[in-house]
């Protein structure tokens, strides 16, 4: 069966929903030196109901009946233990352009590099790569996603300063199996 990637930012939400597994390499471009990392990111869909949905919507001044929908993203260290911190989580909304839903905005409750409230342009090429467009208050961000497999997907990142790029990412990421995807697992095995 042939691999069909997400075109719309609810699908993206809604195949992107579970635990993943980041593998971070981070390029400065100034006199920094490089960094590497490994980290566990938690994602699950926002229903356009939910009062984040609104809330959010209304902080930027956009109607919340125009938005479809989101997703909360919550990141930790892969060797952390326990719950991730709430201080290191977003939540994006989906507002579509138009019919097709393949472009649009992305609100969210604060930004990844600057800490505040942003508005993000995104589309989807004819590839199924997601481009997402960011303008903060002091530089620029452009992140490209796509997946390989249903459960294997690459995020490549810059971010511009305004004397020019100052570091770019290329981050890996694998789904992690659940507690009930293992608990089947067992299961089929056993009745074999």
């Amino acid at each position: 069966m042939l691999f069909q990637p997400p075109m719309t930012m609810i699908d993206f939400f809604a195949k992107s929903e579970g635990m993943w597994f980041t593998q971070r390499n981070v390029h400065h471009f100034d006199c920094s030196g490089d960094e590497s990392g490994e980290s566990n990111l938690y994602i699950s869909v926002v229903a356009q109901t939910d009062p984040r949905v609104a809330s959010i919507c209304n902080q930027q001044g956009i109607d919340p009946t125009q938005a479809a929908g989101g997703a909360s993203f919550m990141w930790q260290a892969n060797q952390d233990k326990g719950e991730p911190n709430p201080e290191q989580a977003a939540v994006l909304i989906d507002v579509p352009n138009d019919a097709s839903r393949r472009s649009g905005k992305l609100i969210r409750n604060q930004g990844y590099v600057e800490k505040i409230p942003v508005v993000s342009r995104y589309w989807f090429g004819d590839d199924g790569i997601l481009t997402i467009d960011t303008d903060y208050d002091n530089n620029q961000g452009q992140e490209r996603c796509w997946f390989i497999t249903d459960d294997f997907r690459v995020r490549v990142s810059t971010v511009r300063m305004m004397n020019g790029v100052y570091l770019m990412t290329y981050c890996s990421e694998r789904r992690c199996a659940t507690e009930s995807d293992l608990q089947a697992m067992v299961q089929k095995h056993l009745s074999a």
